[in-house]
């Protein structure tokens, strides 16, 4: 499965962090060239992150490195980033389906014969891009997933940021009807206090809650915490079991009426109930959970 429950920001300036990035265990990592590094170190992360995709091992996890937006540098970062063969490039502030083709077309203009095609993660991140999050979802066959960034957000609409999140509801509802409606994962914004273990819990299985497949990661001990949120629980896989068991059952008696608890099941929930149990089995949970 290519999943994408954690993606951990690694700073493109930090030798150290690029270089242990594999052991931390997340889906994906994101070699950053945009917000943690300032303008004066730019060209110095483009060489370390290009040395780190080029030599360095980062197990199972997915390398995702974040470029700049176009006017800060961003044709440059492509140029350099994608020869080196990224499972991807993550987008920030797009705002329409227009320019995240202009972005494609330097990609695609960048890589080597032969190459892996380089999927994009647009980040939407202004009022602007989740007014078009379903034309951004579904502009190009190498969109990947849409990301939702908050801070950034709730910035331009001059709201205050709180540990509950009210403030940002709408927005995280619309990144993940058009990542649906797209057929494409979704994935949500960071919780920012690395501290608040119990609040980056609550957050993460509210952003489930709501249909977010995954969390982007600020800090490595996140990753277990997301992880956690986003991964089926015994109940899941027991519910899971017992629709499609009763799948099972309606074939054996020709009835095109499936029944579970007195409620019908339809397509949609045989589907969730299939996609728990093959992400329960990727996942190597507990074998009495699978039984």
């Amino acid at each position: 499965m290519d999943l994408l429950r954690t993606l951990l920001f690694l700073p493109g300036n930090n030798p150290g962090m690029l270089q242990n990035g594999g052991v931390f265990g997340s889906d994906a990592v994101i070699l950053d060239l945009e917000d943690a590094v300032s303008p004066q170190e730019k060209d110095a992360a483009r060489y370390l992150i290009g040395y780190a995709l080029r030599h360095i091992n980062y197990r199972k996890s997915k390398r995702v490195v974040r470029i700049n937006p176009l006017d800060c540098g961003g044709a440059d970062d492509i140029a350099a980033m994608v020869p080196c063969g990224p499972d991807a490039l993550m987008l920030p502030k797009i705002d329409t389906a227009e320019e995240l083709r202009q972005i494609i077309e330097l990609i695609e203009r960048a890589e080597q014969p032969g190459q892996t095609p380089v999927r994009v993660i647009p980040l939407l991140e202004t009022p602007q891009s989740i007014i078009h999050a379903y034309d951004i979802a579904c502009a190009h066959p190498r969109v990947w997933a849409i990301s939702f960034g908050a801070e950034d957000y709730t910035a331009a609409l001059g709201a205050i940021r709180s540990r509950s999140g009210e403030e940002i509801l709408s927005a995280r509802t619309a990144v993940v009807n058009a990542a649906a409606a797209a057929g494409i994962d979704s994935i949500d914004t960071p919780f920012t206090d690395a501290q608040d273990d119990d609040g980056l819990l609550q957050d993460s299985l509210l952003a489930r809650g709501l249909g977010f497949k995954g969390k982007l990661a600020i800090n490595p001990r996140q990753v277990d915490t997301i992880h956690q949120a986003f991964s089926p629980t015994s109940a899941d896989i027991h519910w899971a079991k017992r629709v499609v068991h009763a799948l099972d059952e309606a074939k054996v008696l020709g009835s095109g009426v499936i029944a579970l608890d007195g409620k019908m099941v339809d397509a949609p929930i045989v589907l969730r109930a299939e996609r728990t149990l093959k992400l329960a089995a990727y996942l190597n949970l507990q074998q009495e959970d699978m039984a």
